[in-house]
């Protein structure tokens, strides 16, 4: 069976574990006299913090928090429901389709080779990534930024990395990455970064071994509350102007691990690409006449799963062939109907996923704020998640000259 399964080699982690520890920093870089006066953000993904953890494990320095600031009901992650594709949607303001990282793992014929989260090389390289990420945008504009694991910081995009960032690795201890965000802030004034991204795993990898509902996903939750509130201790005694945006990428569901969906018999992977993953499938043909016929031999195989051409999908998901701004989407998709997923490349199903329909309440992530910017005790409704980027731009007085899909109207009433 010719499955792409080459480069994949992780679910919801960000890259290859190593035991690089290094920070990079780019020489020369400092904020211009105009920037130094603005305030700060610390943009904080917790992966898999679904919209309702924090209540349900009582993680009491969010819920204190976001009381002093801003709760949304929910945020709805862009189609697929995944890592890479929402990290980076939080980052540009596009979705998934038109920023191109389309899945965790994906396929390009025009270049004839694929994308996956596990594969270094792929993850370095910045033609693989559009759009114009937050970082970029604020050191474009003279205004000095530093990332911590974001998704597209380990490479140039558009030729420019983060002023200060380091190469994904888990292996470096919370109270050292805290150290290291104070350290920062404490930087001369010309130096100091004004937008920090922070990434922390724990709840989405407690979530996927032993699912959503476990001891082992409440520790988690414990874990990254305990870390918000010394961030917020130790930030707090430089008595900076810092706002705080608190997100997930997506959720978590549990899923039926006793069976899952097999590769469809109809498949011929002589004629086909695929790439796996467990919520969704993509089919890449290598001759177009035979897209036809499979499609209609899938239709009448499909259990458990829909059979898409992507002028077929919800346009809600922003996922269709004319979203295919860079050709990467496949020519059939198939999707899994939840709690069923695919099993193409797992020894056993692990019982917590994500990837499914963004309309899932499940799949639907965590948004906090709260700072010297932010409204006090207000609550709010569900909201796609492109429209954190316009959000934080304007936080930072930052120019955005693209064309996006977020918009700052969705979320400037809730802004002083």
């Amino acid at each position: 069976m010719r499955i792409l399964l080459c480069f994949v080699l992780g679910l919801g982690v960000l890259g290859v574990r190593g035991q690089d520890t290094v920070q990079r920093v780019v020489e020369g870089r400092v904020n211009s006299a105009e920037q130094m006066k603005k305030p700060y953000v610390i943009l904080i993904s917790a992966d898999g913090f679904r919209h309702d953890l924090a209540d349900k494990w009582k993680a009491r320095h969010l819920l204190a928090l976001r009381e002093g600031g801003v709760a949304a009901e929910g945020m709805i992650p862009s189609y697929p429901s995944l890592t890479f594709p929402n990290h980076y949607s939080l980052a540009t303001g596009l979705y998934p389709s038109h920023h191109g990282l389309v899945d965790n793992t994906f396929y390009d014929p025009k270049r004839g080779t694929g994308y996956a989260i596990g594969n270094r090389k792929a993850v370095e390289d910045s033609t693989w990534y559009g759009g114009r990420p937050l970082w970029v945008l604020a050191e474009q504009q003279q205004m000095v930024s530093a990332s911590f694991f974001w998704v597209g910081s380990e490479t140039a995009v558009m030729g420019v990395r983060p002023s200060y960032w380091y190469k994904f690795n888990d292996k470096i201890a919370m109270d050292e990455r805290l150290k290291v965000v104070k350290d920062w802030l404490s930087l001369p004034e010309e130096r100091r970064p004004h937008l920090i991204l922070f990434y922390m795993s724990q709840v989405d990898h407690a979530e996927h071994t032993y699912g959503p509902d476990s001891k082992e996903a409440e520790a988690a939750v414990q874990e990254v509350d305990a870390v918000i509130g010394k961030m917020t201790e130790m930030v707090g005694e430089l008595h900076l102007a810092v706002n705080y945006v608190f997100v997930a990428d997506h959720g978590m569901t549990q899923v039926d691990t006793v069976k899952g969906i097999a590769l469809p018999a109809s498949v011929d992977t002589t004629k086909f690409v695929v790439t796996p993953g467990e919520a969704l499938l993509h089919l890449y043909a290598k001759d177009k006449a035979d897209v036809g016929p499979a499609y209609a031999a899938l239709k009448k195989e499909a259990k458990d799963f829909d059979v898409y051409l992507l002028n077929e999908t919800p346009e809600r998901w922003h996922y269709r062939e004319v979203d295919d701004r860079y050709g990467r989407m496949g020519d059939i998709i198939l999707v899994a109907h939840h709690p069923k997923v695919f099993n193409l490349r797992l020894k056993r199903i692990i019982p917590g996923m994500h990837g499914f329909d963004n309309k899932l309440v499940d799949m639907h992530a965590t948004f906090y704020a709260w700072g010297p910017a932010f409204k006090e005790h207000v609550k709010i409704g569900e909201f796609e998640n492109v429209n954190v980027y316009p959000m934080i731009a304007q936080i930072l007085g930052l120019k955005v000259g693209d064309v996006i899909d977020g918009s700052p109207k969705v979320l400037e009433g809730i802004l002083k």
